[in-house]
């Protein structure tokens, strides 16, 4: 077997950090996620349920596609706490861009609070070594 050329995709997953690998899987995995689970409240909701389950299941396939790699890489690097934290960030962190600019949902100090709480809760998980 050859070893990844330098402009592989496999050269640069395997010469970046873990983590850094791992957190850009899991953005995109949040991006398929996010719409996944919510864009057919703005697209399909004149359909039935049935038929926005079917759409969402076949968008979240793609989310799952990344978000299993993401997380077997992350795994190498980080806790399993660390990881779940890592997610949790993530996942507000695409859900609120996607709230307000999407599905044109205000944009409320609250997602501030929120975010201060994801903060708080990272620190909590990362402030001991990462294994």
């Amino acid at each position: 077997m050859q070893d990844p050329t330098p402009r592989s995709l496999e050269f640069m997953l395997t010469s970046l950090p873990p983590a850094l690998v791992a957190t850009a899987l899991l953005i995109l995995s949040n991006v398929f996620m996010t719409f996944a689970w919510y864009a057919h409240l703005k697209n399909l909701s004149g359909r039935s349920w049935f038929i926005a389950a079917l759409a969402s299941w076949g968008i979240a396939l793609f989310e799952y596609l990344l978000q299993v790699p993401a997380n077997r890489i992350g795994y190498t690097a980080l806790s399993l706490p660390q990881l779940k934290i890592l997610q949790e960030i993530v996942t507000l962190a695409v859900f609120v861009p996607f709230a307000v600019f999407y599905m044109r949902a205000p944009l409320k100090l609250d997602y501030l609070w929120a975010g201060l709480c994801m903060v708080a809760a990272a620190w909590f998980m990362f402030r001991g070594a990462v294994r």
